[in-house]
């Protein structure tokens, strides 16, 4: 019985996940991202002068919601990829079928990681800055 308290409290969470993403998504449409100060401003930008790993995420959300997938990508290409793969995920958690496939292997959450510390590198590097429209 206790599993299927988890399985039902997971799947609320996956749902209300769902709502939250679909409240933010609204919130993007209807207050523009693009123009400056309707959002605080990313701390770690603030101290930095770098773009974090999010940087850009909000914008991308208004991108994609209203259709502009290529600048999308140039606000932040790391969400954009991440999304199928965290629509994915959230599909096998409401169907019920998380759980059932192979467990992640050991070192896919610091490979995670890793790429996320990669990402943050090489969206500020010269080149890629300029190619992209980094915050």
């Amino acid at each position: 019985m206790a599993s299927h308290r988890t399985t039902a409290r997971t799947r609320i969470e996956a749902w209300s996940g769902a709502a939250l993403l679909a409240t933010l998504a609204v919130l993007v449409t209807a207050v523009d991202p693009h123009e400056p100060g309707h959002y605080p401003t990313c701390p770690f930008r603030a101290a930095t002068g770098w773009s974090c790993p999010g940087c850009g995420s909000l914008r991308a959300l208004n991108d994609l919601v209203t259709g502009h997938f290529t600048e999308a990508l140039g606000h932040n290409a790391a969400m954009v990829a991440a999304l199928p793969v965290a629509i994915v995920c959230w599909l096998r958690v409401v169907s019920g079928r998380a759980g059932t496939g192979p467990a992640a292997p050991a070192w896919s959450a610091p490979a995670v990681l890793a790429g996320l510390l990669l990402w943050t590198v090489a969206r500020n590097l010269p080149p890629l800055r300029a190619a992209l429209s980094a915050p």
